[in-house]
Formats: structure tokens, C-alpha cells, sequence
């Protein structure tokens, strides 16, 4: 029997095991960084949980931990300056604006992977974009990047230049990109009937 990774012995077998000298040598090429990949992402967070039968967010204050395994295999980051989250296989735009945050806050994504999962989307079909690291960019930029059809903005701190008034909370159909305006998670957390709002458009985008 062979085992990709020595280190799985200790799961396999309970007897005592001598390893050879390649594979001591794989056992110690685990660096610090690596350990430090495999821990979880901060759970000090709050979560919007999971959607009820309702279909609408759940607010709890309950901690939460993102994905770090999920989270780490669909993270891209590209030459031309955008880094994002996801693989746009969709071509499904999500702009956010986190000053802490490298993408979303932990909770936020939770939340956020509950929604796409009741539109039978998951975080490879969309791209999460933290304005706040790269603003002020231009919705020609993002466009001309991402190509997207569909585009979600959320909160007033997440519009790009040049896109314009848009009404809130209204999906627009353009040439080529439906795009919705709505609320960032922030401001759906203090009020239920922002949450419902959103989600209703959503639902269509």
C-alpha cells in the first residue's frame, strides 16, 4: 500500500512506525507558513446565519468561521491589481467595501454563501470584490476585467465611478449586465425589512 502524504501513517496504522529518509524529508517540509494556512480564520464575528424556510436571513449572534480550506483553494489574485475572491465562472460581480477586511468579513460570507446557494450558485461562480483596496476604480475597469453579466453592488460605499444614479434596491437590466443596487450587510443586520427587501430582488438577479 502507498500513501501520497507519510505523515497519514499515524491515521492508518497503530503500531509503531520507522519512516525512511524521503519520507522524513516530506514530513519536514511542512514550513510555518504552511501551519499557519491550515489554521481557521478568526471567529470573532457575527453572523447573519442560515436562510429559513421563509427564505430570508436569519440574524443571529451566534460566532461563525468561514471555510478556510473552501476559502483558500478559490482565492485569486491577479497581475493586473485586482484581487478578489472567487472564480467568476459565472461572470457574477459582487462589489463590497471592508476597511479591515482583505475580501468580506467571515460572518458576511456566510451569510453571502446562503444566499447563492438558494440561487444553486456557490463562491466559484461569482467574484467578491473589496472596493476599499483598490478604490477609487472606475466601473469601465471593472467591466473590462471581469465581464460580468450580473452585478451585485452592496452599500453606498460599494459604487463604482461612473456608474451613475441607480435606484435602490431596484434590479436594472442593461445591454449587457443586469445590475442590483442594494444594502450592504452591515446595514441588513439592524433591520429585517432591509433583509427582506434584498432578498426579493435577489431572488431575480
Amino acid at each position: 500500500m502507498r500513501v501520497e502524504y507519510p505523515q497519514a501513517y499515524r491515521f492508518i496504522l497503530q503500531e509503531d512506525l520507522i519512516l525512511l529518509p524521503q519520507d522524513r524529508l516530506a514530513v519536514s517540509d511542512i514550513t510555518p507558513e504552511d501551519k499557519e494556512a491550515q489554521l481557521p480564520i478568526s471567529p470573532d464575528v457575527v453572523s447573519l446565519g442560515e436562510f429559513t424556510d421563509n427564505q430570508t436571513p436569519k440574524v443571529s449572534e451566534q460566532q461563525t468561521t468561514a471555510n478556510p480550506a473552501a476559502v483558500q483553494t478559490i482565492k485569486q489574485t491577479e497581475n493586473t491589481g485586482f484581487k478578489y475572491l472567487g472564480s467568476n465562472q459565472k461572470q457574477f460581480l459582487i462589489l463590497v467595501n471592508y476597511a479591515n477586511e482583505e475580501y468580506i468579513a467571515a460572518g458576511h460570507l456566510t451569510a453571502l454563501e446562503s444566499i447563492l446557494a438558494r440561487k444553486g450558485l456557490t463562491l466559484k461562480d461569482v467574484a467578491i470584490q473589496n472596493l476599499n483596496s483598490i478604490a477609487p476604480v472606475k466601473l469601465s475597469d471593472l467591466v473590462s476585467h471581469y465581464n460580468p453579466t450580473r452585478l451585485l453592488i452592496m452599500g453606498e460605499d460599494a459604487l463604482p465611478q461612473g456608474i451613475g444614479n441607480l435606484p435602490l434596491n431596484k434590479p436594472v437590466q442593461g445591454k449587457k449586465i443586469h445590475v442590483l443596487y442594494s444594502f450592504s450587510f452591515d446595514e441588513m443586520m439592524s433591520s429585517n425589512d432591509n433583509k427582506k427587501a434584498f432578498w426579493e430582488q435577489m431572488k431575480s438577479l
